[in-house]
């Protein structure tokens, strides 16, 4: 009797009935919600609707009547009899060489920097830092530090190409005794570029490395056993991994390089003459300094536009395509 009550498998508890969960009240998530709303409304929703208004006027902040003048502010920014035509589109010309000139250093140089120090080897946790340390440096800093830096007569530049013999092959180059770096072009725009380059090449690096990460090691290993050369391996397993990156960094730094100001304020004051005077010194001098709101906003809005379609356009080109799904192009070869 007593073995069979030893055999006996011990009695299953009864399963205990949770407790229902409390819904809140249908005003809870807006509660929670709430604190970024009204910053995001503060600072972003109402200054954009204020600045659209504000741009269908002929809008003088020194001035009680603020006329309503539709899309007139729109329309001289393309009449090339306009005042305003010929500045605005002076300034987008200077953007647009700034960005022509630092993106495709900005997209290369950092790639290749977190190529190498995504390897393993001593140091290269001391390497990552030393490259990403400019960035958290302030735009005043920068441009302050890289005036002197960059001086024709006191700039140490000029005193270590002088003491090294370099400053020979720039003077082969077409560039002046002493070189020129902040007063003649094309050197005003290699000084804005570089120090550019120097600033924000880390921020790159590190989004970089963050999606080296993400890339299956086991890819390499297969791409190495099929024989596959160091340049076959990126092209068709480094770059596909980093399709989403590559589209996150070439959209920030576009966005980043249109609205250059500080350092082309602070290094050059848009000279020599106007040809590094960027769209946003136009629009700060238009709208602060000739008290025209309305004209301003117009333009600031024009660029934004340009900026939302290039943004778009970066990120259709660049999308992670759906695995199994083939292309037209090649379902017709194949049809």
């Amino acid at each position: 009797m007593s073995a069979a009550h030893a055999a006996r498998p011990p009695a299953r508890r009864a399963p205990q009935r949770r407790a229902p969960l409390r819904r809140g009240a249908w005003w809870t998530p807006y509660v929670f919600l709430a604190p970024f709303l009204a910053i995001f409304g503060t600072f972003v929703a109402f200054p954009a609707l204020r600045g659209l208004w504000m741009s269908l006027h002929d809008w003088d902040y020194l001035m009680p009547s603020k006329p309503f003048v539709g899309l007139g502010n729109y329309a001289d920014l393309f009449d090339s009899s306009s005042v305003l035509f010929g500045r605005f589109w002076d300034g987008m010309a200077a953007t647009g060489i700034f960005v022509v000139a630092s993106v495709p250093v900005l997209l290369a140089l950092p790639l290749l920097l977190a190529l190498a120090l995504n390897r393993r080897f001593p140091g290269r946790t001391f390497l990552r830092a030393v490259v990403f340390l400019p960035y958290v440096l302030g735009v005043a800093v920068v441009g302050v530090l890289f005036r002197f830096v960059l001086d024709p007569n006191l700039g140490i530049l000029n005193h270590l190409l002088d003491v090294t013999r370099l400053d020979g092959l720039l003077h082969a180059l077409g560039a002046g005794d002493p070189v020129p770096w902040l007063t003649a072009q094309p050197w005003t725009w290699v000084s804005l570029v570089g120090v550019t380059v120097w600033w924000t090449l880390g921020f790159n690096m590190i989004v970089y490395l963050a999606g080296l990460q993400d890339v299956p090691a086991e890819l390499y290993d297969a791409a190495k056993m099929d024989g596959a050369s160091a340049g076959q391996r990126f092209r068709h397993v480094t770059l596909p991994g980093l399709r989403p990156v590559l589209a996150f960094v070439l959209t920030m730094t576009v966005l980043a390089s249109a609205n250059m100001f500080g350092q082309s304020d602070l290094m050059t004051s848009g000279g020599p003459g106007t040809s590094t005077r960027t769209a946003l010194m136009v629009i700060l001098d238009t709208g602060l300094g000739e008290y025209r709101m309305g004209a301003a906003a117009a333009m600031g809005y024009l660029l934004s536009v340009g900026l939302g379609v290039v943004s778009i356009i970066s990120f259709v080109a660049l999308r992670e395509r759906e695995p199994g799904r083939p292309r037209r192009r090649a379902l017709r070869s194949a049809s």
